[in-house]
């Protein structure tokens, strides 16, 4: 049984990876400011540090004895970057640092950085692969690729152990399904069970390679197991298969209404999950379609 920190183990990711490590027989501490993760969405085994993780003197005691470091914690929503980029900032970059210095101090095994798609821009072209050039288009995808370049400086200047896994539009369980900045599939579901139009942004046809949140709580999972990983690499977490969002408004099914393009969005996402594989022996197991099929039947 090890000593494992989810931060942002409150939140849509977070504490579907704390219910599966629990279920492993591990002890989860979860650090959350509940800035957007949720009281209801934390595991009674799971011990709940309602912390700042911006403010490194708050947090840095409980990271002593701690053998791993999942950080989920975020403000993930590239329209909210755009509206509040100094705030964003501090919450996705400067409490990263923060939970770096404490794993390092404390002599964390390794932490396993929740890293973003939106580091690559357009200009990488698909599939995208780690090695192709990172060209953020907005203050989320700059702040999340910076975080990357941090777990990479630790490894090689202080030997802590990181990994990024760069996640590609997770969708799931307790996904996001109200407020201003909610992702496209939770947001179609909501708008299907209230009846009233889908709303596309730009012309619809910008794909996204849309990730089940339950393989990526595996690649976690996997990220802390092999020995493979550790030196600061960056490894592609997605489905391999990409979706446009005319296509996913179809799959709910529904009247359509199209508004303007958003500020900083790709066109294009998709992953090559060849490092993934090699790496961590990991693969994607659900499929978008079946998801929301399976999601309508039930709630019906």
């Amino acid at each position: 049984m090890a000593k494992i920190i989810v931060t942002g183990g409150a939140g849509f990711i977070g504490s579907n990876l704390t219910d599966a490590l629990i279920e492993k027989g591990h002890e989860v501490l979860i650090i959350d400011n509940l800035s957007t993760g949720k009281k209801e969405n934390i595991n009674p085994k799971a011990k709940f540090f309602e912390k700042d993780l911006t403010k490194l003197e708050e947090v840095r005691a409980l990271f002593e004895g701690v053998d791993f470091v999942f950080h989920e914690a975020a403000l993930p929503r590239i329209p909210l970057s755009i509206e509040k980029p100094i705030e964003t900032n501090d919450a996705n970059l400067n409490a990263t640092l923060n939970v770096l210095v404490a794993a390092k101090d404390a002599g964390v095994k390794k932490v396993i950085y929740a890293a973003s798609s939106s580091a690559y821009g357009d200009e990488a072209g698909i599939p995208m692969k780690e090695t192709m050039p990172s060209g953020p288009l907005n203050p989320y995808g700059l702040q999340k690729y910076v975080g990357e370049l941090y777990n990479k400086v630790f490894n090689n200047i202080y030997g802590l152990k990181t990994v990024s896994l760069r996640y590609f539009n997770v969708y799931g369980f307790r996904q996001p399904r109200e407020g201003s900045y909610v992702p496209v599939v939770g947001i179609f579901l909501t708008q299907k069970e209230q009846g009233v139009p889908l709303t596309i942004t730009w012309d619809g046809e910008q794909t996204r390679d849309f990730t089940h949140v339950s393989d990526v709580v595996n690649a976690n999972i996997l990220a802390m197991e092999s020995d493979k990983v550790g030196n600061g690499e960056v490894i592609n977490i997605g489905a391999n298969e990409n979706y446009s969002i005319n296509k996913i408004a179809k799959i709910v099914g529904g009247e359509t209404v199209y508004i303007p393009k958003r500020a900083g969005e790709m066109r294009d996402t998709l992953a090559d999950i060849s490092l993934a594989k090699e790496l961590l022996g990991w693969e994607p197991k659900v499929k978008l379609e079946e998801w929301i099929s399976e999601f309508l039947k039930q709630s019906k």
